[in-house]
């Protein structure tokens, strides 16, 4: 699924990294609000679905080698989590679903799951 394709299947809006989307395609997402999870168990160019808007999932993502972040329950991450992202050219969503039905609506659409068996 191309990173447009999902913008538009959850209405997200886009924070941050909208040129770095053009033709991007997301594979599989991971969904965790714990940080440890998501680097013991994403696979690298999964898209990370999160509530946790701190530094620390722009951290992971960073070191997962993560495709993007989807941030949950409308939330919007802080200005240095932007400041740190656009440097690692990770693309930031939000949407007002919350994590439930946004992977629902994703698993719905033929996104694998990013997590390491």
């Amino acid at each position: 699924m191309l990173m447009q394709e999902l913008v538009d299947l959850l209405k997200c809006r886009v924070i941050l990294g909208a040129e770095f989307m053009e033709g991007l395609e997301v594979t599989a997402c991971f969904a965790a609000d714990l940080m440890s999870d998501v680097l013991a168990f994403s696979r690298p160019g999964s898209l990370l679905i999160t509530g946790l808007a701190s530094i620390q999932s722009a951290h992971t993502a960073d070191v997962a080698d993560l495709s993007g972040i989807l941030f949950v329950g409308g939330k919007t991450p802080a200005e240095p989590v932007i400041a740190l992202v656009r440097n690692q050219r990770i693309p930031l969503l939000t949407t007002e679903l919350s994590m439930f039905e946004a992977c629902g609506r994703l698993y719905g659409s033929g996104l694998e799951p990013g997590g390491r068996s």
